[in-house]
């Protein structure tokens, strides 16, 4: 599938795919939409030692550079563990301009480690962030029950690939999750809210990012046991 490299509103470059009519990240902010999604929404709320992070799309690595370097300056202790049945080229990794937006002189030097390290198996990015980059389809995924304490749900939208935000793909998130376990995704559509309340999840609309009405937080209660 033909993919292409665009800048977005904000200036962050993402990847473009003329098939599907669909970006990688929203075009109105790559890096407002991951800031304010994932980073504001997801991760700042936790305040745990240690989390377990699963990210649904990988993609160019933007939410994984974010998380890292908010966690850092938190003295969080981060397994990221990121999904990615198709990864980027290294030559589309190049096209990506995050790092200019940074003003961490690590920041390249993350960005370009987090890209080379191997696929399958943990990896130290540093030494409170650990790197799990897995090559597969989620309907392939076996995670431990209670095993994840946040999720980023960022695969391409319902419109191109309704298979990804089906109630059997959110039930095996919600028994990944540990009780009290987050996720959260740019995504607000009416079927998807349903769908994740169906399974046991507490359902939360929030503000969207700049060119988005909402999005939607989803919230495994500290008593809920797992969902069949």
């Amino acid at each position: 599938m033909k993919r292409e490299l665009v800048k977005t509103a904000d200036g962050s470059t993402t990847i473009y795919l003329p098939e599907w009519n669909e970006h990688y990240h929203s075009s109105h902010g790559a890096l407002q939409e991951a800031q304010h999604v994932f980073i504001k929404h997801g991760l700042n709320p936790k305040s745990e030692d240690y989390l377990t992070i699963f990210e649904m799309g990988f993609g160019t690595g933007l939410n994984a550079l974010l998380t890292y370097f908010a966690s850092e300056k938190r003295n969080q202790y981060i397994h990221y563990i990121a999904l990615e049945a198709f990864p980027p080229t290294p030559e589309e990794i190049k096209g990506m301009n995050y790092v200019s937006f940074t003003r961490d002189e690590e920041a390249a030097e993350i960005f370009q480690k987090m890209h080379l390290v191997d696929w399958n198996a943990p990896r130290e990015i540093s030494e409170h962030f650990v790197l799990e980059k897995v090559e597969k389809q989620i309907q392939d995924l076996e995670l431990g029950e209670g095993s994840i304490d946040l999720c980023y749900y960022d695969a391409f939208g319902p419109r191109v690939q309704p298979e990804l935000w089906s109630a059997e793909i959110f039930r095996k998130i919600y028994n990944w999750l540990s009780p009290g376990g987050v996720l959260v995704t740019y995504c607000a559509k009416g079927q998807v809210k349903r769908d994740l309340k169906s399974v046991g999840f507490e359902v939360v609309s929030l503000p969207g990012p700049p060119g988005k009405r909402e999005m939607t937080k989803a919230i495994k209660n500290e008593n809920s046991s797992f969902a069949i």
